[in-house]
């Protein structure tokens, strides 16, 4: 029998499917997407939600770290997909793009799921609809009004849901962002202190994305002259990047400039009180 339309469609697309699986999301120095790339070695490495090792690229190479001692015989591990997400959501998620379910001790005790999800119900579902149906500003203007929409829902939710809320986190990194987009950079500051505890109970231990996170902080600091402040945000960033990026990394060398910059401000401070 002739092979029909149908048969000659799923040819078509069944062999695709090993490779979207095994792609990896090629980043930049802000943990930002920049493209997909196919690393087969990588690929070998199963998925944990809390995982012992982290990728890391500089350009479109890419480095394997491990965050924690690792036992002979243990495995190594990476996280396919961001871990701060409800068990549920995550589940949902790597079933739809890996085709499994993760069965790591963080979904099977569904570790952190209350604290993500504190706070009044309908208030975090009601900003995680309005955040889901956001798009990225392309104008001065757009980000006016996304930040005018961020703020809005923030006074709205600033009695009914805790920092910790990662609907209410997402939503003060929104308003970081439009801040910083608009030069608004004091107000970005506020925004983004009132991240870092959230980030350090999300991603405790050595992670990248906190250690992003405490660097952005910190430049924010320093615009403000905030110098004392800003060196020690950036000692702590420094002493998490140094595991996960490593001490080589053109983001540990940006951040050591970064001190050197504190530094110098403090002491020119100095300079003029005395």
């Amino acid at each position: 029998m002739a092979p029909t339309k149908k048969d000659e469609k799923e040819k078509q697309v069944k062999p695709k499917l090993p490779v979207t699986c095994n792609c990896f999301s090629i980043s930049n120095g802000e943990v930002q997407d920049v493209g997909v790339g196919l690393y087969p070695s990588m690929s070998l490495l199963n998925n944990s939600c809390d995982p012992n090792c982290v990728i890391v690229f500089e350009g479109p190479q890419l480095y394997l770290h491990s965050i924690r001692e690792i036992q002979i015989g243990e495995e190594l591990t990476i996280s396919y997909i961001d871990t701060m997400m409800p068990s549920t959501e995550r589940q949902q998620q790597l079933k739809r793009q890996y085709c499994f379910e993760c069965d790591c001790l963080m979904c099977s005790t569904h570790s952190k799921d209350a604290v993500m999800l504190a706070g009044d119900e309908q208030a975090w579902k009601e900003v995680k609809e309005a955040i889901n149906k956001m798009t990225t500003p392309k104008s001065q203007q757009e980000w006016k009004q996304a930040l005018v929409k961020y703020q809005t829902l923030l006074k709205n939710t600033s009695t009914l849901l805790p920092d910790t809320n990662i609907y209410q986190l997402k939503l003060l990194d929104l308003a970081m962002d439009a801040c910083i987009n608009l030069s608004l950079l004091e107000e970005a500051l506020l925004y983004g202190n009132r991240t870092l505890e959230p980030y350090r109970f999300y991603y405790s231990g050595f992670h990248p994305l906190r250690a992003v996170q405490l660097m952005r902080v910190a430049k924010l600091q320093y615009s403000q002259d905030m110098f004392p402040q800003a060196l020690e945000t950036l000692k702590q960033a420094y002493d998490i990047m140094t595991v996960t990026h490593g001490a080589e990394h053109s983001l540990v060398q940006n951040l050591m400039m970064l001190k050197e910059d504190c530094e110098a401000g403090i002491t020119a401070k100095s300079g003029l009180q005395t």
